[in-house]
């Protein structure tokens, strides 16, 4: 393999070439967030002398690992010189290539840039500079801490969207021709940053896969820096003196006592207490009510959603309940799952998530979702035949991500946007077919990156399927064209039609897929109007 030097506002980096790629790994874009940068914004790193070899990744944020026992991605002798980016690029300087940035998910409590599921080569032979980034997770990230700005997390990828702007041309992108895409988490902070005024025209595109629609107000935010701060023997303008280990062992505790009162809380089914702050300076609203004034108005966008996105988050809760010849058959994909976590060092399933529901009640769920008492027999009226089971992961799919991504097209365009939706229906094969198009599934299909054992385990335990791989490649066609040209190839999004791209196997174009459930919703949207 030989060497690629590119010179950064930092220093001169040097990469590797691989298979007619140059990849670099573990630039740094900002300073360590550690001493008197602990729970601050991030500033620019020290600049370095001669060439810096960037063939590796940069430590992860610190975090917890999800099941108890298991490997921890990061360790305390990791520190916390963990803002770095990677690229991939087929170009060089003066190219001016396309650009995609990935943020990635994990709730806002794990997730790490050296993930191989998010690995840029495919993409990037598609034509474009493809970028990764770390940021802060967890309290670190996204924690309230007295004299501390809210919303580190996002300033991190401000931060590193800057870097972007800075530094890409070397690599052979076009800084005005830069498209974010995430998911879920990653995809919540890119409909945060839309009308983030710090990261106005740092991107010109931005595709929002499954956005998790949980932004807190202040004050619950504060309620969860002061439990947690309690929980450690100290008061809350005294966090920055506590070890990142030692926060990390109780930044979960608060989960109890929202599970135990969720009518306390704005948002149920929370997997960590430390999320996004409305905090009126970053988060300036609920990000489709922040669109409504026209501040992305330039911006083109893609929003859209798994179709089935809560069962996965189901299964755990045995509401989804796969037969036996089913669970046997997925026993290898799982436990290669679980090994491939473990050599990585990382978590193989979500801890501190809510039990087992015993029995369903969809009047208490739907209250818990702050839906009026109608909402039952709606949804029962929509779903003739379904158990009422299926309907509670209908109405949380809903709840979390569906009716967010869907007001997010609606609200942009409404202000005078060009907005796109989609609905990933592709059905998982895994379980015997229980998860249909489970949160997630659409990620092997975006980096078109097939080999990890969770993919493994969402593609059925073998191969993908020639459809899944038909699917994969439109996927990341369209996804290409928008980040070169703002087309993705399908009809733009409109309240009056609410046109949205079907991806399956044989992608389509349907009218208001989700009208009963956007009637259902409407009161709770904020978005005024007829749907």
């Amino acid at each position: 393999m030989s060497a690629a030097v590119v010179r950064t506002t930092g220093g001169v980096v040097e990469g590797i070439d691989q298979d007619g790629l140059a990849v670099f790994k573990g630039i740094p874009y900002a300073a360590p967030p550690a001493g008197p940068l602990r729970f601050q914004a991030p500033v620019p790193p020290t600049a370095w002398d001669g060439v810096r070899p960037a063939r590796e990744f940069g430590a992860a944020p610190p975090q917890l690992p999800l099941a108890p026992g298991m490997p921890p991605l990061w360790r305390p002798q990791d520190g916390l010189d963990c803002l770095s980016v990677n690229v991939w690029t087929p170009g060089s300087g003066g190219d001016r290539l396309p650009v995609m940035v990935w943020i990635y998910g994990g709730g806002w409590k794990s997730g790490s840039s050296s993930d191989p599921a998010h690995d840029g080569a495919t993409l990037a032979r598609g034509g474009v500079v493809m970028v990764t980034f770390n940021y802060r997770v967890g309290f670190e990230g996204f924690g309230t801490v007295p004299g501390a700005p809210a919303n580190r997390g996002f300033l991190d990828q401000i931060a590193a969207l800057g870097w972007v702007r800075e530094n890409i041309s070397g690599f052979g992108g076009d800084p005005d021709k830069v498209t974010v895409f995430g998911e879920s988490g990653g995809g919540a902070s890119i409909a945060a940053l839309l009308s983030a005024p710090a990261a106005r025209g740092l991107f010109r595109r931005a595709i929002v896969q499954s956005i998790a629609g949980r932004y807190l107000p202040p004050e619950e935010s504060r309620r969860i820096g002061a439990m947690t701060a309690q929980a450690l023997g100290v008061s809350p303008a005294d966090l920055a003196t506590v070890a990142p280990e030692s926060l990390l062992a109780v930044q979960d505790l608060p989960l109890a006592a929202m599970a135990a009162d969720p009518g306390a809380w704005t948002t149920p089914e929370a997997i960590t207490s430390s999320t996004p702050v409305i905090d009126g300076v970053t988060v300036v609203d609920k990000p489709w009510l922040a669109l409504r004034s026209g501040a992305a108005r330039g911006v083109d966008l893609i929003s859209g959603y798994t179709h089935d996105e809560f069962t996965l988050f189901a299964l755990r809760r045995g509401l989804v309940r796969p037969g036996l010849s089913a669970m046997v058959k997925s026993l290898p994909a799982l436990a290669g799952m679980v090994r491939d976590r473990v050599r990585q060092g990382k978590p193989a399933r979500t801890g501190g998530s809510p039990g087992r529901i015993r029995k369903v009640n969809l009047d208490d769920a739907a209250a818990t979702l702050g839906l009026d008492r109608t909402a039952p027999a709606r949804y029962r009226a929509a779903h003739p035949g379904m158990s009422d089971a299926r309907l509670y992961t209908v109405m949380f799919s809903d709840s979390l991500f569906r009716m967010p991504a869907t007001w997010l097209a609606e609200a942009h365009t409404a202000a005078g946007g060009r907005g796109y939706l989609y609905d990933f229906t592709w059905p998982s094969p895994a379980l015997g077919g229980t998860l249909g198009a489970c949160h997630t599934i659409d990620i092997p299909a975006t980096f078109g990156n097939f080999d990890s054992p969770f993919a493994g385990f969402l593609l059925g335990g073998g191969p993908p399927s020639e459809d899944y791989l038909r699917l994969s490649e439109r996927l990341r066609s369209s996804w290409i064209s928008f980040a070169t040209t703002g087309d993705p190839g399908w009809p733009q999004f409109s309240t009056d039609q609410a046109l949205t791209r079907i991806w399956d196997a044989e992608p389509s174009v349907a009218a208001d897929p989700l009208a009963a459930s956007r009637q259902i919703w409407r009161p709770l949207s904020g978005i005024r109007g007829k749907p």
